[in-house]
């Protein structure tokens, strides 16, 4: 079938990649395996830390909730513009500094230096085993409905499939790996995001035609041009789309998984080159695609054909509405956004169970660089493969999923390392107790339901944990200041 040759070759130079890598690798540290030897180029950089962010939900779950609310729901996903910047311009350099001056691997190698403690650290390697598995489970779903639906084959056969060629490469590449193959599916994601641009724009008759079939379409609430309001007529309160710049906004500067990217870099100018490519792409892909689920109304107005699941809306736009080839070259956009998002978890992942646990708890195993460096890759392939297994099951509207786990990060990560890299006065006992506060609170509110006036839960949480930390730091006796972190 025509839809699968462009997907075969994608496949194929993913796992080639891969095995390039695995040749010209010189060292065999957990280093080299888990941080790429610090050495990314501007351009990786930026493109890497894109495609870590950009994931199934941008591609999918996101442009059928924009489907369903309107441009409500691009106010929504406007904050995820200033990612990119916010990351590397706020924790780039300090993170970058320390992270050398001490050897580190890790982002939780860095904490457990600042604060001296073995709790925090323990504390948050669960965190980002439990978040993350999470979001994994949450990606091979994403991406494994996408193949099924567009190109027509079961949903368990294309969740082996693109699940065995992430597992494979993310184990067998490390980390310079994930960053090279997430720069080409940055590429790829903006690719298929023109291509599907084109083709509904073609198919609608032009942004105009378009324009005038939202004013007419009626909305949740059933009111003739909702979708054109910002709160999709009250259907997203404004508390709401305040809350998403905590959420997918100012919250994500700490998130494990783009934090430890400013530890890879391999210089200042790499440094801000990757924040002006960042920005731009990062806003191109967010916005774009939230836009474009907008504009599918003028193809798509009935949810029957799409089962009445949002979620699949933009695969059934592949696959009903553009060529074989056309539409196998464009579902290698959202495909390349949950591969990558994936592998980057999973090295993270298994960072967390090697570096953060195994060799601290077994310190015998620190010289031993080969062996760890085979650990390292079993227990990435193990995780992979255990986040498969839980995948076989789907649920729908996969984006509440991520950003449960978005959530979850933000609280365990945001004060203790905002404030653990540029607040002398943080101690441990106070990042112990925001963590704790701050999760137990948000779980509650998402178990209980708790109304809170259209805001998300994200919100009461990050701040009783933010006066928590500053609290209990305030009244434990810190650590005289360490000149690693505050010279």
């Amino acid at each position: 079938m025509m839809i699968f040759a462009p997907l075969v070759v994608f496949f194929a130079v993913l796992v080639a990649l891969s095995f390039w890598q695995t040749k010209v690798r010189t060292t065999y540290s957990i280093s080299n395996y888990f941080l790429g030897d610090q050495s990314l180029k501007g351009f990786v950089l930026a493109m890497t830390l894109v495609a870590t962010y950009g994931s199934v939900s941008s591609f999918v779950s996101g442009p059928g909730l924009a489907w369903q609310y309107g441009l409500g729901w691009v106010v929504f996903a406007a904050p995820q513009i200033i990612t990119g910047f916010l990351v590397l311009g706020v924790l780039g350099k300090k993170l970058a500094l320390v992270s050398r001056r001490i050897s580190a691997v890790t982002v939780i190698d860095v904490l457990r230096a600042r604060y001296r403690s073995d709790r925090v650290a323990l504390v948050l390697s669960l965190a980002v085993l439990i978040f993350f598995f999470t979001m994994m489970i949450g990606q091979f779903i994403g991406g494994a409905q996408i193949f099924a639906q567009a190109a027509g084959i079961d949903y368990v056969d294309g969740l082996l499939l693109f699940g065995a060629v992430v597992v494979f490469y993310t184990s067998f590449g490390g980390f310079r790996a994930v960053a090279i193959t997430d720069a080409v599916c940055a590429v790829l994601m903006l690719l298929g995001m023109f291509l599907l641009a084109d083709s509904i724009l073609m198919q609608a008759g032009g942004l105009s035609a378009i324009m005038e079939r939202l004013a007419q379409v009626h909305g949740v609430d059933g009111k003739a041009g909702a979708l054109l309001e910002p709160t999709s007529a009250g259907a997203l309160p404004l508390s709401l789309l305040f809350s998403a710049w905590i959420l997918v906004g100012f919250g994500t500067v700490a998130l494990p998984q783009s934090a430890v990217r400013c530890m890879a870099y391999r210089s200042t100018k790499d440094l801000h080159l990757a924040m002006l490519i960042g920005t731009v792409v990062c806003g191109a892909l967010m916005i774009g695609m939230t836009l474009l689920g907008v504009l599918a109304r003028g193809v798509i107005d009935d949810p029957v054909l799409f089962g009445g699941n949002t979620d699949a809306l933009i695969p059934y736009l592949i696959a009903n509405h553009m060529s074989p080839l056309m539409a196998g070259l464009t579902l290698i956009g959202p495909l390349a956004a949950t591969m990558s998002t994936v592998s980057s978890l999973l090295i993270a992942a298994s960072s967390a169970v090697i570096k953060d646990i195994l060799v601290h708890e077994c310190p015998s195993l620190a010289g031993d660089s080969k062996r760890l460096y085979r650990y390292s890759r079993l227990v990435t392939l193990v995780l992979g493969g255990a986040a498969l297994i839980f995948a076989i099951e789907p649920v729908d509207v996969i984006v509440w999923i991520n950003m449960f786990a978005f959530g979850g990060l933000e609280i365990a990560f945001l004060w203790p390392l905002v404030l653990g890299l540029f607040w002398s006065r943080a101690t441990a006992q106070g990042a112990l107790a925001s963590v704790i506060v701050g999760l137990v609170i948000y779980i509650a509110l998402g178990v209980f339901k708790v109304d809170l006036l259209g805001w998300h839960a994200i919100v009461p949480s990050i701040l009783l944990s933010l006066l928590v930390f500053v609290g209990v730091s305030l009244l434990s006796k810190a650590h005289r200041k360490d000149p690693v972190f505050f010279p």
